[in-house]
């Protein structure tokens, strides 16, 4: 097993406080191949092997190789796959305690190439999980939704939960905040129609071990990218947009504090806003950690409009987690230690 990897779920592990809330139950992990939906099933398996906690966990996944070779070190009886496209109805006929449906692309590159798959996952896909909810009596849907719902906000410096900003339906890359917010709404609606219970994290800007570092299009993933394959960082932009970024064990915390302690129906910000930075300043602290490489921030393409397509148009406010905060989250990584992590994965 990678190193970083383990290192990572035996943190987790020791740090989890619903242990026999948590034991006997079932959860299904839609898009389980996405990074933060990898992390969160192999801590459920990890929980198993480490305090035999009898968690089920059904994996529905869309490539059922990629999955194989993702949980390779964490297979057993207790990791089900269920292969299929989450845009077609679920086909399980078992009990299920939870559902986290995170199927689904957020990548700048697929919301360029594929905007109509992802509106059809946020959508369609999200339908298909609730139905299933309500005809299989689960306690709980958890959806991972984005900080980028909020759209353009004016006039505050924290967004909060009942904040609400401009989206405009004819930016292109608005596919991907729209049909989010889309979701939301349905996950509300059948729970006004149905009573089915659910719980939202608008995450923000996460990182960490798995995730895609090739044909990506997101800031970090370039970054790290770049790192892997010894090149000099590329800015597509003068890098003085300020971003924070949540290491993705702290983005597992904080979504199973929120599965197993979250209000009915509640809405929570997930970020890590302790250290946000000018994005030229995380691409040298990144070529910094590595100075025996010999390499170096670059700029390049910034009038490049296709390329924009991909990335918002706005400046971004940073999101107020305290309703998060109190269900006893706090974000444990800093910035260079999980860059740091990140790139020692790929390495290893």
């Amino acid at each position: 097993m990678n190193k970083i990897i383990k290192n990572d779920m035996d943190y987790l592990c020791e740090r989890f406080p619903y242990k026999d809330e948590i034991k006997n139950k079932t959860i299904m992990v839609t898009g389980a191949t996405g990074l933060i939906a990898k992390n969160f099933t192999m801590f459920l398996l990890s929980l198993n092997e480490k305090y035999n906690l009898n968690i089920k966990v059904i994996a529905l996944v869309r490539n059922l190789n990629k999955a194989k070779e993702t949980f390779r070190d964490f297979e057993s009886d207790y990791l089900i796959y269920l292969n299929q496209d989450i845009c077609d109805p679920i086909n399980y006929e078992g009990d299920v305690d939870f559902i986290f449906h995170a199927a689904g692309s957020c990548s700048a590159e697929a919301i360029r190439k594929n905007p109509v798959g992802i509106i059809k996952a946020n959508t369609i896909g999200t339908i298909n999980v609730l139905d299933f909810a309500k005809d299989h009596n689960v306690s709980k849907v958890v959806f991972p939704s984005t900080r980028e719902i909020y759209g353009q906000v004016e006039g505050i410096e924290n967004i909060s939960e009942n904040n609400m900003g401009i989206l405009d339906p004819l930016n292109a890359r608005n596919c991907y905040p729209e049909s989010k917010r889309l979701a939301e709404a349905l996950l509300k609606s059948y729970s006004e129609q149905y009573g089915v219970n659910f719980n939202i994290l608008r995450i923000a800007h996460t990182y960490g071990p798995g995730m895609e570092i090739r044909n990506d299009g997101r800031v970090m993933a370039d970054f790290i990218g770049a790192i892997v394959d010894n090149k000099d960082i590329l800015l597509n932009s003068d890098g003085t947009a300020i971003r924070a970024f949540c290491y993705v064990t702290d983005a597992v915390e904080g979504i199973m504090h929120v599965m197993m302690r979250g209000e009915r129906n509640g809405a929570y910000n997930l970020a890590n806003e302790t250290e946000p930075y000018m994005i030229r300043d995380v691409a040298q602290m990144l070529v910094d950690l590595y100075p025996e490489r010999g390499l170096k921030v670059a700029f390049a393409n910034q009038n490049d409009e296709n390329t924009k397509k991909g990335y918002l148009g706005y400046k971004i406010v940073r999101l107020d987690t305290s309703k998060l905060e109190s269900l006893g989250w706090q974000p444990q990584i800093r910035l260079k230690k999980g860059m740091k992590h990140t790139v020692d994965y790929f390495n290893d």
